[in-house]
């Protein structure tokens, strides 16, 4: 275990640097500053939702994912480190086929929103994208693990899945994109 704070502020990013987990000193404007930034602002979100009240198999799972992403944060925080692995993916794989069998298919695009619960989801997963594009970011000059990309392109989509599952046991209908004002340039323009 590390060490513990006692003191929350230290005063040594007054200079706009911070530390990583092998001492090094980088800028927060950093590429790896911002991919485990947007980690933890995913695992806030997922705070919220859990907040937002779901069934208990619902908020253990998302707990769980919580855990993962602590870890996550951890691996990118300190450069070489490797927390993720494949088990890991295909254990994200296997809870999303499960919530997936019970949903019907998709025939339209659907909004965000619905019930507060699955609302809150489809925010998480947005933060998701967004941190997956930073961790992206970051491995095109870094060595980053693999399978932490993976991890966060499956986790989007099983926000996604959980969402859906969310508004259906709300009993909320899912909002569905109407369409038609996006069209295609053929003029070049």
């Amino acid at each position: 275990m590390g060490n513990r704070l006692s003191k929350i502020y230290t005063r040594t990013g007054d200079d706009g640097s911070t530390g990583l987990g092998d001492g090094t000193r980088v800028s927060k404007t950093g590429a790896r500053v911002e991919a485990y930034g947007c980690v933890d602002e995913l695992n806030s979100t997922l705070g919220l939702t859990i907040a937002a009240g779901l069934p208990d198999d619902l908020a253990v799972l998302l707990t769980d994912i919580q855990q993962q992403l602590f870890d996550l944060g951890g691996e990118l925080c300190m450069p070489g480190a490797r927390t993720m692995s494949a088990a890991d993916v295909d254990r994200l794989e296997q809870v999303m086929d499960q919530f997936n069998e019970s949903l019907p298919p998709l025939k339209d695009f659907i909004l965000p929103g619905g019930s507060p619960a699955s609302a809150a989801c489809h925010l998480a997963r947005t933060v998701c994208r967004r941190a997956e594009r930073r961790v992206l970011e970051l491995a095109q000059s870094e060595d980053i693990n693999d399978e932490s990309l993976r991890y966060l392109n499956r986790l989007s989509d099983l926000l996604f899945v959980v969402a859906r599952v969310l508004n259906r046991l709300d009993d909320g209908e899912e909002v569905l994109w109407k369409g038609g004002k996006l069209q295609q340039s053929t003029s070049g323009n």
